[in-house]
């Protein structure tokens, strides 16, 4: 790819953006069981605030990744859920692997030592990207939830971090 991919983080202002391409990610229907974008204040309350970040090129947002808590309980602060979408532009081009990569490296320098995902079947893209990333499938989820009236598996993936 001959432009520049900026990672950085992103806050409230990216947004409408962020949001757009959460919507092309919804949409595909393999992407996840969400049937809407939820507003800026439900997903801000539901994600890390340090390692939510955004792929720019041109300054214009093409992708983004953040983690969210899978539990409140104390044992599990370390352990957190990954969340990459990449607008239907720029799939295929890398952009995945740069933004799972840096997501990865911020997670250590947070302290967080097991990321999780779990992921559609169809959705062999991001499998790969996981996997390809040192992501081991643990299992999976038969049928665990309808999207437009069908149902899905859910690959099970995980990754312990260096600390």
């Amino acid at each position: 790819m001959s432009e520049k991919i900026r990672i950085e983080s992103f806050e409230k202002t990216n947004w409408p953006a962020i949001a757009s391409i959460y919507a092309e990610g919804i949409n595909t229907g393999i992407a996840t069981f969400e049937t809407v974008v939820p507003d800026w204040e439900t997903w801000d309350s539901a994600h890390i605030k340090s390692c939510r970040i955004m792929a720019t090129i041109e300054n214009k947002i093409v992708g983004w990744a953040a983690l969210s808590p899978v539990s409140k309980r104390e044992v599990y602060k370390g352990v957190v859920e990954v969340s990459i979408y990449i607008t239907s532009k720029y799939r295929g081009k890398g952009i995945g692997k740069l933004l799972l990569s840096s997501l990865i490296k911020q997670s250590e320098e947070e302290g967080f030592w097991t990321l999780q995902a779990s992921i559609f079947r169809e959705n062999m893209n991001s499998i790969a990207l996981h996997t390809n990333l040192g992501f081991r499938t643990i299992g999976y989820r038969k049928k665990i939830g309808k999207c437009n009236g069908v149902w899905h598996d859910n690959i099970l993936l995980e990754r312990r971090n260096k600390n």
